[in-house]
């Protein structure tokens, strides 16, 4: 082998990042295994376009070109021994592939070597098509019905295209081979068509999946995987038929679809809509509400006798749910948060998994709420069900009654309490609903002991001294991730205590001397060989030890910092595009409010400024006009006191002295007889 150079045959794919050619291309670049355990180095090297400027990691991609023009591609598609295009979920690459085809038929005098052209696309080129036998609607259709086939009226550009595609690849074959791959709904790999549904049923924010339309519609499906399988075997096989419809052996309707999606990730629940309501669903594209609509049982004859495809989901979604749902949630990065927060009491638990659980969107799993809740759902179920005679689940609801008599008495018999056993068959079948293990969840204060938790985390009771075989039989399901401890003084506890209300003191029992008894049972517990805290360090779940001294916000606040630097970002949707479009125009205009109150300040203070300057300035100015006057004035005191002042000052002294009947004539006459 290492003395052979391997050829490399050079693959391109259109639209790299789309669903089904990024899985194309994933596994053209895996490592081929045989079945007799043979592992043989991939021979495709895969270059692609993208419309994402994004510097996304692609191991699987040799090059990718980002929205090149037309020019730069037909030199790429040149350089290529295989041009995949797929058109099964973007309308405008069949304009695309029609150019791509078209030009490299022009060009395949030019060609070096062989070149190969495959179309991926879709069962709507079939979906108006008529039965075969109008006595038999339901006989599938296989690839050698081709020819009579019928386009949707939103798909006829792709039919068009297939007949196009298959004609220039019988000029010749020898040069240039087409093929035309119709391929059912795609599904698995975190979904397509789908993904509304699986959306719905993870949130869990609708208690019933609707199902548009009657649902008894057979839609034709492919688990995407197994599609690129397909692809892989006509590069490798390059057989004679140039039409192949790559289809499972599945004919499950829209309804067992959408209700086993239900099943396996909500409450089970399914309603039937009008299939005009699907256009108020902004997750559907208009392709998407089409395909949903699709009417077809369908065979793939040529992959049976032609393929030995090794099938990962041979029998489609229904029988795969399990599968499909763990590639969902991986892909996705939906992965549950588990968490336990422990502490004594009063430490502020509850508050703590509030604040995790509104951060993360965990549920918050209380030991009391958890059993109130069983109780009413058992009361529930029984009533709805007893009161139909006919009901299926009759026999289910007289077992009902049976534990629900069983709960009530116990409570009855243990003053008011469940022994430890009950408690944990309880707290576990919430942890295993399908909530809990789609979003997560945050333990508040539970399990208490030791033996509680190897209780409820454990598949089976088994003893032994080996770390390694006590993990092996923990239930990971349920097992939490993160642990919090939180701890706090005594005295910190009792003022805590002293501050709540009576109201408050009633619902916790908090009674002075009942409280101070299960502080020291908690502070004794803590610190036996086999405490709770052991448990999980015996497991290598090492706890977050924090210490609380204040519940300020301030404090909060730094402490659910901490808390997020452990656990890391949060594992979900988030929030959805519509509220982030919201939030942004909120933030936008509480940004542009702040700009415009801090421009105004900002002229505010200039005019302060210019009106000081001003004021400063006329000031200035009048002080210097008085020193100018006083200057100018000096001379004209000077002589107005030498000649004049003295004299007339001296005649209004005598005038006063003398009191005229005619002062002025006085003072005139005065002037005159002692002018100087």
């Amino acid at each position: 082998m290492d003395s052979i150079t391997q050829v490399y045959k050079r693959v391109f794919i259109n639209d790299i990042d789309s669903f089904v050619s990024k899985c194309i291309a994933k596994l053209l670049s895996k490592n081929t295994l045989e079945a007799d355990g043979t592992v043989w180095p991939h021979n495709y090297r895969v270059v692609g376009t993208t419309s994402s400027d994004s510097e996304e990691h692609r191991p699987y991609l040799v090059e990718a070109y980002i929205r090149p023009k037309r020019e730069k591609i037909l030199q790429k598609l040149m350089e290529c021994d295989i041009i995949i295009y797929n058109i099964t979920q973007h309308p405008d690459q069949v304009e695309e592939a029609r150019w791509a085809v078209t030009a490299l038929h022009d060009k395949k005098s030019n060609f070096q070597q062989t070149k190969m052209f495959i179309l991926i696309s879709t069962v709507m080129t079939w979906a108006c098509s008529e039965p075969i036998n109008s006595e038999e609607v339901e006989l599938p259709f296989t690839d050698e019905d081709f020819r009579r086939r019928k386009a949707h009226p939103n798909f006829k550009k792709h039919l068009e295209l297939e007949k196009m595609v298959a004609k220039m690849g019988k000029t010749d074959r020898m040069l240039f081979s087409t093929y035309v791959v119709v391929s059912g709904l795609q599904y698995g790999m975190g979904e397509q068509a789908f993904h509304l549904f699986f959306k719905m049923s993870w949130l869990g924010q609708e208690n019933e999946i609707p199902v548009f339309g009657d649902g008894t519609n057979i839609v034709p499906t492919i688990h995407v995987s197994d599609l690129a399988s397909v692809i892989k075997k006509i590069i490798e096989h390059q057989p004679k038929p140039y039409y192949l419809v790559a289809v499972d052996y599945s004919n499950n309707t829209m309804e067992d679809i959408v209700k086993t999606i239900a099943c396996a990730l909500g409450l089970g629940k399914i309603r039937r809509k009008p299939f005009e309501e699907a256009f108020l669903k902004q997750d559907l594209s208009i392709m998407d509400i089409d395909l949903l609509q699709v009417n077809l049982c369908m065979e793939g004859g040529h992959l049976k006798e032609l393929f030995c495809v090794q099938w990962l989901c041979e029998f489609g979604l229904v029988e795969n749910i399990e599968l499909v749902v763990e590639e969902y949630r991986q892909n996705r990065g939906l992965l549950p948060i588990r968490m336990c927060v422990l502490g004594p009491p009063a430490v502020g638990k509850s508050r703590v998994c509030m604040q995790i659980c509104d951060h993360y969107k965990l549920h918050h799993i209380r030991l009391n709420e958890t059993i109130s809740e069983t109780i009413s759902n058992l009361e529930y179920f029984v009533r709805n069900t007893l009161s139909d005679a006919e009901n299926e689940d009759s026999t289910s609801a007289i077992e009902a009654q049976d534990l629900l008599n069983f709960f009530k008495d116990h409570i009855e018999q243990n003053g008011g309490f469940l022994d430890d056993q009950v408690l944990v068959k309880v707290m576990m079948d919430k942890l295993m609903s399908n909530p809990c293990k789609n979003q997560g969840f945050v333990l508040d204060g539970f399990p208490k002991t030791y033996e509680q938790a190897k209780e409820l985390f454990h598949v089976e009771d088994h003893e032994s001294e080996e770390k390694s075989y006590l993990i092996s039989y923990c239930n990971k399901k349920i097992l939490p991730e993160f642990v919090i401890c939180l701890d706090a003084s005594d005295s910190f506890l009792k003022d805590q205590v002293i501050n709540l209300s009576e109201k408050l003191v009633q619902e916790k029992k908090y009674e002075q001397e009942h409280f101070l008894q299960v502080l020291a049972k908690y502070r004794e517990k803590i610190m036996e060989e086999e405490s709770i805290i052991n448990y999980f360090e015996d497991l290598d779940i090492h706890p977050i030890l924090i210490e609380i001294t204040s519940l300020n916000t301030p404090d909060s606040q730094l402490l659910m910092h901490s808390i997020c630097e452990r656990v890391g970002k949060p594992r979900n949707y988030g929030e959805s595009n519509q509220k982030v479009q919201e939030e942004v125009m909120m933030l936008t205009e509480s940004v542009k409010k702040a700009d415009k109150e801090q421009k105004e300040m900002e002229e505010a203070k200039q005019r302060s400024a210019h009106w000081e300057m001003w004021t400063k300035t006329l000031e200035e100015k009048r002080q210097w006009e008085v020193q100018q006057l006083e200057v100018l004035s000096i001379p004209m005191k000077t002589y107005l006191t030498e000649h004049i002042i003295t004299t007339v000052s001296q005649g209004l002294v005598a005038c006063g002295s003398a009191w005229p009947e005619d002062p002025l004539d006085f003072l005139a006459e005065y002037l005159i007889k002692n002018h100087p």
